[in-house]
């Protein structure tokens, strides 16, 4: 991959796209991960004007500290880029505590986890709302098109996806290139809803040296019967996640008015 000359054409693509939007630029949320640093990173270039929002709740100190170091970073080289930090911590708990109570089990733990999510998009909605900008996802290939690993009206609710194009390796590559601080391009990756201790892996299953493995698999034609052991093991991971959240890929399904009935 010519990390040089993609970088340059998503930052003319973004750009491009925000000044035929008549906005003077985008808003990202930063999580401390590597997707959200290549992101912004990648919305610095364009020289608009770039908001980084930190939104934590209940984060862990490692998120934060990533963070952080990546928005000090990004503004000491860029002068277009600001950042704001948006707590959400109290609004989270003031919203469980509004809803009926429920016994902690796994539904009940990834419900709040799609809530936390939630919460951040419409936080990055406010902030782009009275800045004039747009939302910029942070989303890969692999989890926006693979398995789906997003939250539906969570991060998957943005307005342009800069980097969905990319498999998570070329995100790292890219990353390099753009410089991003070495703490997050060793950190393992995590959505951060459920503490730094519990891994997008951890989540899933498989990493996602893996999960790219099987989208290979799947663009081949290749099927399950084809594997053994781990390699089985992982095409049929990434089989039922893609086949799961199909419903978040696809567009929302309309019944379509019959003639006859009108």
């Amino acid at each position: 991959m010519k990390v040089d000359l993609v970088a340059q054409a998503i930052a003319k693509w973004l750009k491009d796209y925000a000044d035929n939007a008549g906005v003077k630029g985008y808003v990202v949320g930063v999580s401390g991960g590597i997707d959200s640093a290549v992101t912004s990173s990648l919305c610095a270039l364009t020289g608009l004007d770039v908001l980084c929002v930190e939104m934590p709740i209940h984060q862990h100190k490692d998120h934060v500290t990533r963070a952080q170091e990546h928005i000090k970073q990004l503004k000491a080289r860029f002068d277009n880029v600001r950042d704001v930090r948006s707590d959400l911590t109290p609004v989270f708990d003031s919203f469980i505590a509004a809803m009926p109570e429920s016994e902690m089990n796994d539904l009940v733990a990834l419900t709040q986890g799609n809530t936390r999510a939630r919460l951040r998009m419409t936080t990055l909605y406010y902030h782009a709302g009275i800045n004039g900008l747009l939302v910029a996802g942070t989303g890969n290939k692999v989890e926006d098109f693979g398995v789906g690993f997003y939250t539906k009206y969570g991060d998957g609710g943005v307005d342009v996806s800069p980097i969905a194009d990319l498999l998570k390796s070329q995100v790292y590559k890219l990353g390099k290139y753009l410089q991003v601080p070495e703490s997050i391009m060793t950190a393992a990756p995590s959505d951060g809803l459920y503490g730094a201790e519990k891994t997008d892996e951890d989540q899933i299953g498989a990493s996602y040296d893996e999960l790219e493995w099987a989208m290979k698999q799947v663009d081949k034609d290749k099927t399950v019967d084809a594997f053994k052991g781990r390699e089985r093991e992982v095409l049929n991971i990434y089989l039922t996640l893609n086949r799961r959240n199909q419903h978040k890929m696809k567009p929302i399904p309309v019944w379509e008015f019959p003639t006859q009935l009108q």
